[in-house]
């Protein structure tokens, strides 16, 4: 089996933050944090590494860890483009931002041969989530029907922020199978656990040992082909003024599981 490549996703706009918070330095020896990442899963057994990123940040992206990491291992990139659809489709008018963490895999499609892992390019994984991913991935799985991948979760307790709010997706699992994600936003740190805040001034209370997704999915490459024929669906579904709508990897990944076409 080919080794797993590590594909991170970088092509983010950064708007709410004001820059390209991927590649600012997070110690006092100018590391960031994708040079904790791949130092984790290179550990782990990993050997290639692609970067998603938009085409105008690439020489960026090669000056803060591209360059010094290419007598390492191997290093490719791919641009998300918001114009890279299928032919005989359009953007809509007015939209400027990419189509989502679906359409930012999509991109590395001719960079695909083997298993690999999604991670986001500004969270932090720890060394175990590598090693278990990568381990999954070069198993031999049952050839019962359903294609069978894999997600690291994360217990929320240990992935709230002390500055604000984070959106995270609650797991639901039986049997050690993902059978469900509920996107969950405004999830707030609170004196004694975790709370989401409704628009309507109320809270609900979380519990800080759920399981909770950080787009780290451990995945095969005839996901590449459901996800490409998946754009597709997604881009004729789209009705006049859905200019925000995204292709989301989580989404495509529920359904799966829901039509028993995959187990994760």
């Amino acid at each position: 089996m080919k080794k797993p490549v590590l594909v991170i996703m970088a092509a983010g706009m950064g708007s709410r933050y004001g820059g390209l918070k991927q590649i600012d330095p997070v110690d006092k020896e100018g590391h960031i944090i994708m040079d904790f990442s791949i130092y984790d899963a290179v550990k782990a057994g990993f050997r290639k590494v692609v970067f998603i990123i938009k085409k105008e940040n690439e020489a960026d992206f090669r000056s803060a860890i591209g360059d010094r990491l290419s007598n390492q291992l191997e290093v490719s990139y791919v641009f998300q483009d918001l114009q890279n659809i299928p032919e005989g489709y359009e953007v809509p008018e007015g939209r400027v931002k990419p189509w989502g963490t679906g359409h930012a895999v999509l991109s590395c499609i001719n960079e695909i041969d083997g298993p690999f892992v999604v991670i986001n390019a500004d969270d932090y994984y720890g060394k175990e989530a590598y090693v278990k991913v990568h381990d999954y991935l070069v198993q031999d799985h049952p050839q019962d029907g359903p294609m069978h991948i894999c997600m690291a979760g994360f217990r929320l307790g240990n992935t709230l922020s002390d500055n604000g709010s984070v959106t995270r997706g609650v797991c639901h699992i039986e049997d050690g199978k993902l059978v469900g994600v509920t996107e969950t936003h405004n999830i707030f740190k609170t004196a004694d656990g975790a709370e989401t805040r409704n628009d309507d001034g109320t809270a609900e209370t979380l519990d800080t040992k759920s399981l909770v997704s950080m787009n780290m999915w451990g995945l095969t490459p005839e996901f590449m082909e459901i996800l490409e024929k998946g754009f597709v669906e997604f881009l004729g579904g789209i009705k006049e003024g859905d200019i925000k709508k995204e292709y989301l990897l989580p989404e495509l990944i529920d359904q799966l599981i829901h039509s028993g076409k995959a187990a994760v």
